[in-house]
């Protein structure tokens, strides 16, 4: 129906309204319908003329009376008073006397009649929408704000298979009140009784200013119960209109296992990136293609994107490209072996990038455990090679990818990144570029973690092995991760090495626990297996050894450890015969070096004061 066709259906059945209101009015008042009186016929007039008037002044046949509320009744009352308010005064001007009954009588005949005619409508909209029996039964936590907005939403979509039945809040005085006639039932420790007595197929948790502890309690409940939980989108995305309030979502372990992400500074991240020249080493991994992608936000000139796998390669090639199409950013790419020290000189001294990220490494435990050789090779041959071709050619910033497994370390890979370190902190002091590390935890859905491992298993029914029934590890996301790294290179004043407040380690088996949960089986139908710690793993990890450790932070979350004494003479004598070592050798040769004490004789140096 055209907006003109249903402005005239409107003004048609509100006139037939009018005109019925005063009629009937007159035969409640003066018992006979069929006799006009002057009063009636004024106040007919007065009335259909005022209804019009006034409905047009306040947009009334403008409202879309499906999503009709308060507001649209408040309307309603304004212009049938008006339109009353207009016969009164007429009445007392031409005939000097007004009929007070007659009045009191059409305005409430005027107002049920107007008010009621579009509402019917919204309620028999509601009630065929919720009449579907397809729609599943569903339960919100919250019954604020953003839980009414995704009540209305589904109720009044006819696409959406979820049907509003009942909330959940804690807030004691909206308990046994309704909201848009949906019961709140109780607090969230009431989740499990009232999925099982209002037959719950979907729990919707809609409160998106909830702190990570806050959703592990209230998750914790809702996996107690057979319903499917869900959660609204992220608050930013809701403000910013990338989605909308019914567009719910699966809960993901990172809702449960992420922090509060840190703030980045943009002004002084727009001054080291935009414009400038950046090389990733490692573009095509987890870390470096998000790295990539999130300093393509800033617009740098030219982002030369390098590493030596070259399908992956290719496909952040092509990623950045489609998203940022139409920009000034010029992506290249390098296929290039860290180990090949010609090839780096030749890439630096091509392109004279401004900032290095370096994220290129191997990072497998066990793997490293067993090709020690390799982890020699590529983290710490391969990171001398391209920080002293970063040094050569004049690189401003330089900024290496390492990992908490560098302190104190019990495995090949975390001594190869300690030795790695020790050669950023080296070139720190002795070139006039920036060199700095920045050390992080494990991190979510990175290739070759945990948790990819974990859904396979899951996938195939199980069972989900898990180490050690005490194992814990320090998480974070791979968007939180990069953002540490950039920040990082924004910051530096070289030769620090940067670490984040993780918050609080997690346990393996709790990670294993949730994902099964959050798979939509239970702990019975995919059981959790012990395989005891495999070599090079600790219980579990440090972010800074003890002499490395300093309290004050520089940047909200992000702290500066202590130099700690360099053994580089050592590093380079590795260099020169790991070759000619046997697998063990080679193994305890870099273990021993990478927790040997400082000397008696060290003088700690302090990073340079931001």
């Amino acid at each position: 129906m055209s907006y003109r066709q249903r402005l005239s259906l409107f003004v048609v059945i509100d006139s037939i309204i009018v005109v019925t209101a005063i009629f009937i009015s007159g035969f409640l008042v003066n018992g006979d319908v069929y006799v006009l009186t002057e009063p009636i016929l004024l106040s007919s007039i007065v009335l259909l003329t005022g209804h019009l008037l006034f409905s047009w002044k306040y947009n009334l046949y403008k409202k879309a009376w499906e999503y009709a509320s308060i507001g649209e009744l408040v309307i309603v009352l304004k212009i049938v008073s008006y339109s009353l308010l207009s016969a009164l005064i007429l009445q007392q001007i031409v005939l000097q006397e007004i009929s007070f009954r007659l009045l009191a009588v059409t305005w409430l005949l005027h107002l049920l009649f107007i008010g009621g005619s579009r509402f019917v409508w919204r309620m028999y909209r509601d009630q065929l929408i919720n009449s579907f029996p397809h729609r599943k039964r569903t339960l919100i936590i919250g019954a604020g704000s953003a839980g009414t907005m995704v009540a209305r939403q589904l109720i009044q979509n006819k696409d959406c298979d979820l049907l509003p039945v009942g909330f959940i809040d804690d807030n004691r005085s909206k308990h046994h009140l309704d909201i848009m006639g949906i019961p709140v039932l109780g607090g969230v420790d009431s989740i499990a009784a009232a999925v099982e007595k209002w037959q719950i197929d979907n729990i919707v948790i809609a409160i998106p200013s909830l702190n990570k502890k806050e959703l592990n309690t209230i998750f914790s409940e809702c996996i107690k119960t057979p319903a499917d939980t869900k959660i609204l989108p992220m608050l930013e995305d809701l403000v910013t209109g990338k989605v909308s309030v019914n567009q719910v979502r699966d809960v993901r372990v990172e809702d449960l296992l992420g922090r509060s992400p840190v703030e980045m500074d943009l002004a002084l991240l727009s001054d080291s990136i935009k414009n400038k020249v950046i090389l990733v080493s490692g573009a095509g991994g987890s870390i470096g293609s998000e790295i990539s992608r999130q300093i393509s936000a800033f617009y740098p000139k030219q982002l030369i994107l390098l590493g030596h796998g070259e399908n992956s390669i290719y496909t952040i090639e092509m990623e950045l490209k489609e998203t940022f199409k139409g920009s000034s950013i010029e992506f290249i790419t390098e296929i290039a072996d860290l180990q090949d020290e010609e090839k780096m000189m030749e890439v630096m001294r091509d392109y004279q990038p401004d900032v290095v990220y370096h994220a290129a490494a191997h990072k497998h435990v066990p793997l490293m455990e067993r090709n020690p050789e390799e982890a020699v090779k590529n983290n710490i041959i391969g990171t001398k090679n391209i920080a002293q071709a970063a040094d050569w050619h004049g690189v401003k910033t330089f900024v290496m990818v390492s990992t908490d497994k560098a302190v104190n370390p019990t495995s090949v890979m975390g001594a190869s990144k300690k030795l790695a370190e020790m050669i950023v902190q080296h070139m720190g002091q002795v070139s006039n570029t920036k060199f700095v590390a920045v050390r992080f935890g494990n991190v979510l859905g990175s290739r070759g973690s945990v948790i990819p491992h974990f859904k396979k298993q899951i996938e195939r029914g199980g069972p989900v092995t898990v180490t050690h029934p005490d194992m814990i590890r320090y998480f974070m996301t791979i968007p939180e991760a990069s953002r540490l790294v950039i920040q990082a290179g924004a910051l530096a004043k070289g030769g620090e090495i940067f670490v984040l407040d993780m918050g609080e380690p997690v346990k393996i088996v709790d990670l294993a626990k949730n994902l099964i949960k959050l798979s939509g089986n239970s702990l019975d139908e995919i059981p959790i297996t012990f395989t005891g710690i495999r070599p090079g793993e600790k219980l579990y990890e440090e972010l800074l050894k003890e002499e490395e450790v300093q309290d004050e932070q520089i940047y909200p979350k992000i702290y500066v450890g202590k130099s700690t004494e360099l053994f580089m003479d050592e590093i380079e004598e590795i260099l020169t015969s790991y070759s000619a070592l046997s697998r063990e050798e080679l193994r305890e040769t870099l273990l021993e070096l990478a927790n040997r004490k400082p000397s008696p004789s060290h003088k700690e140096m302090l990073p340079i004061s931001s």
